[in-house]
């Protein structure tokens, strides 16, 4: 199921509105994590730099062939190889992985889909005990250049209900300037 309002623009110009490595740093990811899960990789823009702080295995995951060919492309030229890249329809068929194999699941500018709390607890399957979602949406109260409508876009506080509901403990959430927040929950 193809999440609604997420078409991309052009590589270049979508990149240029994120801090990659603020968004990355303000979320904490680094060697603690061992093998992790991003959904929806795009072209690769958050896959390759989390690739290389983590200390195991990336699985992306997105749902257009070409976005998936983009990412692998960049990893070879990047000499980027702990990646294990697929399409996939998480929704529809799941992470295909084992149940509890990964520290942290990613949900980067996702969780505008209609279910987002089926996401969630998908999430929760392939998590290890004590691991973590790491939660990114564009902002509702500033003008963004990009984003979904802001008739869907999720706030913190709605996606903090989301968590609970789905069995996580929100930690903390936080700005990643310019447009984004983040958000960490625990399992």
């Amino acid at each position: 199921m193809k999440v609604r309002d997420s078409g991309m623009p052009e590589q270049s110009y979508w990149e240029s509105l994120f801090d990659i490595e603020g968004v990355l740093d303000g979320l904490g990811i680094g060697l603690e994590i061992e093998n992790a899960v991003e959904v929806g990789c795009g072209y690769g823009t958050f896959t390759l730099p989390v690739a290389r702080r983590i200390r195991g295995t990336l699985h992306a995951f997105d749902i257009e062939p070409a976005m998936v060919e983009a990412t692998a492309a960049r990893a070879k030229a990047a000499g980027v190889g702990n990646l294990n890249l697929a399409v996939r329809d998480i929704v529809e068929d799941g992470f295909g992985i084992p149940a509890g194999s990964v520290d942290a699941v990613l949900l980067f500018n996702i969780l505008h889909m209609e279910k987002p709390v089926a996401m969630l607890h998908a999430a929760a399957t392939v998590l290890r005990p004590n691991g973590r979602v790491f939660a990114v949406h564009w902002r509702s109260d500033i003008t963004t250049p990009r984003g979904p409508d802001l008739s869907i876009r999720p706030r913190p506080d709605q996606i903090a209900v989301w968590a609970v509901e789905a069995g996580f403990r929100p930690r903390s959430s936080r700005l990643l300037p310019p447009w984004h927040f983040g958000l960490v929950l625990d399992r």
